[in-house]
């Protein structure tokens, strides 16, 4: 017995029209008579309209039927077209190589926009406003720098991160620098599992004393309720 598997076979080009379309435009390509193969050509691009009844009869699509036509063929169909012959660069564009930003991060916990924010603030000449925003980056850079050593830097540290991020291209107040102070506060710890069985323990824990609290309360209503009926 002989297998068919959809790896022998031919390949499809568009599978969205399925295998029957493609068999249809292999078999355009054995009809040697070209007025005829014409005719069944147009023949099957009725029949690929019929798969989209509702943009059968516009101009747009029949011409993309057209293309999708020559693309199953891959470009051997030799058919009098309504419309332009398309070439394969056209319907196979070759794609755009994608490249990757190389870009150097100097202080990687505190992400690469930081920098770009802090030189861009050199060009500014509004001081107060160039002020808010340096302050505002300071605790932003102290909370990252929590997040990555899990402790608060100095504020000294900081200020010369600063300082390096905007090649000395702004004054700082280091004064006002000095005296930030975060309110991040992030539950972390390099041991989430040992984190995670204190709480289980804490849990049951509590689920013990509650059962405790209920049991008293349940002796107690008992020893009263004795008490009253003698």
């Amino acid at each position: 017995m002989r297998h068919n598997y959809n790896y022998t076979r031919r390949k499809l080009y568009l599978p969205e029209y399925g295998r029957h379309i493609h068999k249809m435009v292999d078999s355009l390509l054995l009809i040697e008579d070209r007025a005829e193969r014409t005719r069944q050509a147009k023949a099957v691009i009725a029949v690929m309209g019929n798969l989209n009844p509702l943009l059968r009869d516009t101009a747009d699509f029949t011409h993309k039927l057209w293309d999708h036509l020559f693309l199953m063929s891959d470009f051997q169909l030799d058919v009098d077209s309504p419309y332009p012959l398309p070439s394969r660069e056209e319907l196979q564009p070759t794609p755009r190589r994608l490249e990757y930003p190389q870009s150097h991060i100097r202080f990687k916990h505190y992400g690469k926009y930081v920098g770009k924010i802090l030189k861009s603030l050199a060009e500014c000449d509004n001081k107060h406003g160039v002020a808010t925003t340096v302050d505002n980056i300071a605790r932003y850079m102290r909370t990252k720098s929590y997040e990555y050593n899990q402790d608060h830097p100095n504020n000294e540290v900081i200020i010369k991160d600063i300082k390096i991020l905007s090649n000395h291209g702004i004054e700082i107040d280091e004064e006002s620098l000095n005296n930030i102070r975060s309110d991040y506060k992030h539950n972390f710890s390099a041991h989430p599992q040992r984190n995670k069985a204190r709480q289980q323990q804490q849990k049951g824990k509590n689920r013990n004393q509650q059962q405790h609290k209920n049991h008293q309360k349940t002796a107690t209503k008992h020893t009263n309720q004795h008490n009253t009926t003698r």
